[in-house]
C-alpha cells in the first residue's frame, strides 16, 4: 500500500518511542470528516513505569480529554502494529470507527492474530479494520529496535 499521511505521523511517533527505549509504536485519532488529528502518542510505559501507558490508550485518552467526551463516535484510530487485547477492548469501547494498523502482531495481536477480540459474541461494538497499511516500514521499525535489543543484551552479558 501507498504512503498514508496518518500512518507516516505514527511512524515519526513511533521514532520519538525508540529514541526513548520505548517500544516503537506510534498512533494517532483523526477526524475523518475533516482529516484533522484530535491525538497523537507513542508508548511510554517503560518511563512512566504504567503498563497500560500503550499508543492507542495515551491517544484515545488524550481524543476524549479534547473532545470533551468518553465516546469517540465516527473517529479513526491509526496505530503502526495491530493492538494487543487491552487495546482493541478500549478501541470498542471508545467506540473508534475505522481502525487502521501497519504491521501484524502474530504474538501480541488481538485483532486479526490472537483472541481476535471483534469477532467475540461478547464484543458490543466492532470497528472496521484495515490492517496492512505501510506494513513493511511498520514491521521494520519495530524488528530493528528489538535488534539493537538483542545486540545490548549480548554487549552486557559479554562484558
Amino acid at each position: 500500500m501507498s504512503e498514508n499521511p496518518y500512518m507516516q505521523r505514527c511512524l515519526e511517533l513511533a521514532q520519538k518511542a525508540a529514541a526513548e527505549d520505548e517500544v516503537p509504536i506510534g498512533a494517532v485519532v483523526v477526524n475523518p470528516q475533516t482529516g484533522e488529528i484530535i491525538s497523537e502518542a507513542y508508548n511510554l510505559s517503560e518511563h512512566v513505569l504504567d503498563a497500560t501507558a500503550h499508543a492507542e490508550i495515551s491517544a484515545i485518552r488524550r481524543a476524549c480529554e479534547k473532545l470533551g467526551t468518553n465516546r469517540l463516535r465516527g473517529m479513526d484510530l491509526y496505530v503502526t502494529l495491530e493492538p494487543c487485547t487491552m487495546c482493541a477492548a478500549a478501541i470498542s469501547f471508545a467506540r473508534i470507527e475505522t481502525l487502521y494498523f501497519g504491521a501484524f502482531d502474530k504474538k501480541g495481536g488481538a485483532v486479526t492474530s490472537g483472541v481476535r477480540f471483534y469477532e467475540a459474541e461478547t464484543c458490543y461494538h466492532k470497528p472496521q479494520v484495515i490492517g496492512g497499511i505501510m506494513e513493511d516500514k511498520c514491521s521494520e521499525i519495530l524488528k530493528n529496535f528489538f535488534k539493537q535489543k538483542r545486540k545490548k543484551k549480548d554487549l552486557l552479558q559479554k562484558n
